[in-house]
């Protein structure tokens, strides 16, 4: 199936198959939040093991799919091949630092908000929160297209698929994350379910902008996939693992973050 859907996307606008690489992560999270209307709740430890799922992903996705074809397209040897990479990967970082400071956001342990203050209710602030880490996701399976799009022997549309695949994996969770807590606040399943796929719409509209960007500026092909590579894992960092220990130390976690890690290296190495 895989080598089916690539090879009908490698016939296509790479901007249009950017298009449909983003709505299906973000279709992925949608089918995650709606699990709300049908459970209650999930269990504690099983979130936490599905949000270290999403963390190894991440963690694998970025180093694959993002910082070692960077490194690879890099001209040059030694720390001159490496500075590309390692500046997109820092200004990927700062990039995300800088939003968490200057939006105001509800991280999904909702203790407590940051950023400026805001008047706005909870539900939306967790939502910009979730908004905000979805970003660097869309705009890396963008430029992925965006580099196969220009001929870039290490950025495959293979590669661009794997990822679009790893990312979808790693939101179905997300989704559940953003939803479930919004229905134990009272919400009802329906807001729950809307507020929990809305976080994700940011995807395909930054995977069509990544695109696009390559398109323009095909210089910063090795900038732009170590920029996503370095705001994907400060997410990992900043939120993803210190929500799985807000309660107790617990192994699940860990092993799913393992898993997660696993399957991604495994499903770039032997397919991308």
């Amino acid at each position: 199936m895989i080598e089916q859907l690539t090879e009908y996307l490698s016939t296509i606008d790479p901007v249009l198959a950017a298009l449909y690489a983003g709505l299906f992560t973000w279709g992925v999270t949608a089918l995650g939040a709606a699990l709300v209307f049908f459970f209650k709740g999930l269990n504690k430890q099983l979130m936490n093991g599905m949000l270290g799922f999403t963390g190894g992903v991440m963690i694998a996705a970025s180093f694959w799919s993002l910082l070692s074809p960077a490194i690879e397209m890099s001209k040059g040897e030694g720390f001159t091949k490496v500075l590309p990479a390692a500046t997109g990967f820092v200004l990927g970082a700062l990039f995300i630092f800088g939003l968490d400071k200057l939006m105001p956001h509800l991280h999904i342990n909702f203790i407590k908000s940051e950023g400026p203050k805001s008047s706005l209710k909870r539900t939306t602030l967790l939502t910009i929160a979730i908004a905000l880490h979805n970003i660097p996701e869309g705009l890396a399976v963008g430029v992925l297209f965006g580099g196969v799009a220009h001929g870039v022997p290490e950025a495959t549309i293979s590669g661009a698929v794997l990822l679009a695949i790893g990312i979808g994996l790693q939101n179905f969770p997300e989704g559940i994350a953003v939803s479930m807590p919004l229905r134990r606040m009272g919400l009802s399943k329906w807001k729950s379910f809307t507020y929990g796929q809305l976080s994700a719409i940011v995807e395909p509209v930054f995977a069509v902008l990544g695109a696009l960007a390559v398109g323009f500026f095909m210089p910063i092909l090795p900038y732009a996939l170590a920029f996503a590579a370095g705001a994907m894992i400060f997410v990992v960092i900043e939120e993803v693992i210190p929500e799985t220990q807000q309660e107790q130390h617990s192994d699940v976690p860990i092993l799913g973050f393992i898993l997660g890690f696993v399957i991604m290296m495994s499903l770039d190495v032997a397919l991308g």
